[in-house]
């Protein structure tokens, strides 16, 4: 099996000198165990998934670091939330650092554990799948920020990716197993999907209709980019607000979508505080939008909204691998419909992005980003338009026009 370098394997070295356990969160597949096994490949691996381990963990948990001597990596750990004070007990007693990896695909009642049992003695780490800078093997790691330092370093290891080759690294995703090994496509997100609601959501809630749970994903797929509308949501797969929210928190917290949080600030009242939908894994949602293959994806009515997605994704991802937990990331939309679809916030400045499906970029595309004007208690930063020309360009004194390939 071919390894794939991951840059968020650098925090964890940092974690461990400062943290008694560590903790990987994320989606199933995204590569968690594996990252761990490759950096820790010196020390004990024990995995929650066995059946009979995990019963006899749960039948007398005091005995499990008796025979499992840290340090050590738990994987799975959300299945025996009994360990939490153990670990608890044996960091206080032995004040080590770097004692226990732990990993989770699940995260509501494993979060509230760790919150109450290990506060301050655990450093959280949320993996994404592979970034687009991870599959072509690029070291460079800092977060994005559309600045001219940014972009002076960036370019130093810049690799072209042909407009084909790129499409197809969208409707492929961003799952390590799609680019170590020959993986079906088709008989991978299949088995994915049918994997996920029944190990993962089963153990967060009782979803009575699992066909009704697919048809929300593929409801929530389908409107991947734009602003949430839950009710219509809810209305279209004929489930019950409530229920609608109880699932979509499901999605947010087991990182298959992402909420792009509304820019609200005091001095406008007129801006909305709905936020934006994006599926987090683009081969996912053409899997369950039903796009079978790169070409029809690239020409189809949601190309648009899935090179959105895959452009947020990336910039997510720049933050997380050097584990900014919370990425300062925004979109402004007003009362009067002005839109941009990215701003982010930095040292008391904001940096507004658009995003394009365009090779024919153009100085109307950010024609909004004059609303910023009125934020009178901010400064406003560099701009820029990402879209699929090939160099970088000035649009004006203040913006740019972005390759995808400089993300």
């Amino acid at each position: 099996m071919k390894y794939i370098n991951r840059h968020i394997g650098q925090i964890i070295n940092q974690a461990e000198k400062t943290f008694s356990a560590i903790l990987v969160t994320g989606a199933r597949q995204v590569g968690k165990t594996t990252l761990l096994k490759h950096i820790k490949n010196e020390i004990r691996y024990v995995t929650l998934d066995d059946p009979l381990l995990l019963q006899t963990v749960i039948d007398d948990p005091g005995t499990f670091f008796k025979s499992a001597i840290p340090p050590v990596i738990v994987d799975e750990v959300q299945y025996a939330p009994q360990l939490f004070p153990y670990i608890k007990m044996i960091a206080d007693n032995e004040n080590k650092k770097g004692q226990f990896f732990l990993t989770g695909s699940q995260q509501f009642h494993m979060m509230k554990n760790v919150s109450e049992s290990l506060a301050g003695r655990i450093a959280i780490i949320n993996l994404l799948g592979l970034s687009l800078r991870e599959i072509n093997n690029i070291t460079f790691d800092k977060p994005f920020i559309p600045i001219k330092e940014y972009f002076s370093e960036r370019e130093k290891s810049l690799k072209h990716n042909s407009y084909k080759h790129l499409w197809e690294i969208i409707h492929k995703g961003s799952m390590p197993v799609m680019y170590s090994f020959d993986m079906d496509w088709n008989m991978f997100y299949s088995s994915y999907t049918k994997t996920y609601i029944e190990r993962d959501v089963k153990g967060l809630t009782q979803v009575g209709d699992e066909q009704k749970f697919i048809r929300f994903m593929i409801s929530l797929a389908a409107r991947t980019s734009q602003m949430l509308n839950l009710s219509s949501v809810a209305n279209e797969v004929g489930i019950s607000n409530p229920t609608a929210n109880r699932w979509l928190s499901i999605l947010v917290t087991s990182n298959i979508v992402f909420l792009l949080q509304p820019y609200y600030n005091n001095l406008t009242k007129r801006m909305v505080k709905t936020p934006k939908i994006y599926f987090l894994d683009t081969g996912l949602a053409a899997y369950l939008t039903k796009w079978t293959n790169s070409e029809v994806l690239e020409s189809g009515v949601m190309a648009g909204a899935f090179f959105e997605s895959f452009v947020i994704s990336e910039i997510l991802k720049s933050y997380y691998n050097i584990g900014i937990l919370r990425p300062p990331l925004y979109y402004y939309r007003d009362k009067d419909m002005k839109e941009i679809d990215l701003l982010i916030e930095r040292d008391n400045t904001l940096y507004p992005i658009e995003i394009k499906k365009t090779s024919t970029p153009r100085k109307e595309h950010i024609k909004n980003f004059s609303v910023l004007n009125k934020l009178h208690n901010k400064t406003i930063g560099t701009g820029g338009l990402i879209c699929l020309y090939d160099d970088l360009l000035d649009i004006d004194q203040n913006n740019i026009v972005i390759p995808v390939n400089y993300l």
